[in-house]
């Protein structure tokens, strides 16, 4: 073990680490496919600095160290940030209601903030997650994302009593910022955040549409292996996620983060990094664009981001002065994995704690295929196995690892970015069969749910029920369910483009969904409403929408 000047114990020598990394990342060093861009520092000083794969497979031009590449939603607290100076400004108050502002929105019971749009917990809609349901990838003009917004008349949940991602409520941060800062938002983002850092090579890109110099190609794999050119579906993105930079710019970045500000005072940066409290008292990790927690004992606060063929995480752990960044345009990573991974390389076990042991699966058995639903929330969960661990499905989504103690089961928001989840762990050491019900939480509001049985109702019989026509006011949308051979289909046509879903009958009056365009895998479930016995309207459910109706037209 090496020893500190101090005595204490010391992280390996750099080269110890280079040599590390380059052994981790030799995967992606190739000349035919997409690759990735990852810098490493410490203290400030570049440690590792390499680009693997190619930044164009169309004209076979390899990544470097200084390719740019979009960021995804790591712009989110930017955007944040960009807020905060307006507030230093005296223009805005975050705990202002969102409705003072937007006075055109639809109102509701308990009015959310401005905060709470920065920290996911004000309850409203996204337009983005509805806008996928109805129009697809089709490419949204400028103004669509503010009329999504406008269209919703129902909410997630009460402002303040959950957390639910939401890049629609950074959307109308954005137009507020534009209209209170005086100027567009991508020269408010320039002219007050990055030419005071020197990011010389950051941009804020409403579209995928312009050329810019540098930037790596984004690659969609398709299932045949072959690329299709990742184009995120706006002329309008904004402080949800449009910026493109360079891991030298977000080092920079990072740096700055750790150390005094010149952008930003240092109490906009401590609500920056403070945790959200919900309305029952359960805290999560997630401050104001940014996720600040422990990894392995270790301070660390990070934001991943995803667009359409490339990936980003930023991540600093602050007591040991290391920043990583690592910018993706198609490689086949995880991204967010992968930057623990470099913690681990760079850090070592000298500095870190051990890895909290897995869950084991044997008492989880019983539990796996099956899934249970909450009366009272519609919510449906089932059980699986996940790379030998048990995992948790959510709302007809694939299956994600589970950690957890003798006591729960758990997903933790760290994680998952949602929840967090808790499953108290019942008697099954031994068991035959699953129990009835189980007591899981969201957001630490716990609720029974149902076993539900083993095979749904046939689709025949679910089909003759619920074809017909529907209306989605909120997606500005029509929908038209029908049998199609053994399958059941619904064809949504939105105001840009249409979709088509395919269904399967989980129990009466349930149903899982997914799209079947391979490009976006969205998946949910539906509920059937009734009346008298009568069938009314469905209600659908994802990740991130919570019960947007589907009216049931005509007899």
């Amino acid at each position: 073990m090496r020893v500190s000047v101090d005595g204490g114990p010391a992280a390996p020598a750099n080269e110890v680490v280079i040599q590390a990394l380059d052994e981790l990342l030799q995967t992606h060093n190739r000349s035919d496919a997409p690759g990735l861009v990852i810098g490493v520092a410490r203290h400030g000083r570049p440690l590792y600095r390499r680009g693997l794969g190619l930044a164009s497979i169309e004209h076979g031009v390899a990544n470097t160290a200084w390719t740019r590449m979009r960021i995804g939603s790591t712009s989110k607290h930017f955007a944040c940030l960009a807020a905060l100076l307006l507030a230093e400004d005296g223009k805005l108050d975050l705990d202002d209601q969102v409705r003072r502002h937007f006075p055109e929105l639809a109102p509701n019971a308990v009015e959310p903030t401005l905060r709470q749009l920065m920290n996911h917990t004000s309850g409203l809609r996204c337009y983005l997650d509805a806008g996928f349901l109805s129009d697809g990838l089709a490419v949204k003009p400028a103004g669509s994302g503010w009329a999504g917004q406008l269209r919703q008349r129902d909410v997630n949940f009460v402002a303040g009593q959950r957390f639910m991602y939401n890049n629609g409520g950074y959307h109308l941060l954005s137009l507020l910022i534009q209209r209170l800062g005086g100027m567009p938002f991508e020269q408010f983002l320039k002219e007050r955040i990055f030419a005071p850092l020197g990011m010389v090579d950051t941009l804020s890109l409403p579209s995928d549409f312009a050329i810019h110099g540098n930037m790596a190609t984004l690659h969609v794999k398709q299932a045949d292996g072959s690329y299709k050119r990742g184009i995120f579906p706006s002329m309008e993105l904004l402080g949800e996620g449009a910026m493109a930079s360079t891991v030298d710019d977000m080092l920079r970045w990072l740096a700055h983060m750790r150390g005094p500000k010149r952008v930003g005072s240092d109490a906009s940066w401590e609500q920056m990094l403070a945790p959200t409290r919900l309305g029952n008292g359960v805290t999560v990790p997630y401050g104001l664009g940014l996720m600040h927690h422990r990894y392995r004992g270790a301070e660390v606060i990070h934001h991943a981001g995803a667009v359409f063929g490339g990936s980003c995480q930023m991540l600093t752990v602050p007591g040991h002065a290391l920043d990583i960044v690592i910018l993706s345009n198609g490689a086949q990573v995880d991204v967010a994995a992968l930057a623990k991974q470099v913690v681990d390389a760079a850090l070592g076990d000298a500095l870190l704690e051990p890895a909290p042991a897995r869950p084991e699966l044997d008492s989880f058995r019983p539990l796996l295929g099956k899934r249970y639903m909450s009366p009272s929330s519609g919510f449906v969960m089932g059980f699986a196995e996940a790379d030998g661990r048990p995992a948790l499905s959510l709302l007809n989504l694939p299956p994600f690892p589970l950690d957890g103690d003798e006591l729960h089961w758990r997903l933790s928001f760290e994680d998952f970015a949602a929840g967090p989840f808790s499953i108290r762990r019942p008697g099954l050491a031994g068991a035959a069969a699953a129990p009835p019900t189980l007591q899981i939480s969201e957001s630490g509001v716990e609720e029974s749910y149902h076993l539900l049985p083993e095979t749904g109702p046939a689709i025949g019989e679910v089909g003759r029920e619920l074809a017909g026509r529907y209306s989605v006011p909120e997606l500005d949308a029509e929908a038209v369910m029908y049998v199609d051979g053994a399958e059941l289909k619904m064809e949504v046509k939105g105001h840009l483009n249409s979709t088509l879903m395919s269904f399967e009958p989980l129990a009466a009056d349930v149903l899982g969904w997914q799209m079947t365009a391979a490009e976006l895998p969205l998946r949910g479930i539906a509920r059937v409403q009734r009346q008298d016995g009568k069938v009314v309207a469905l209600r659908f459910d994802t990740t991130r929408t919570r019960n947007l109706v589907f009216e049931r037209q005509g007899g």
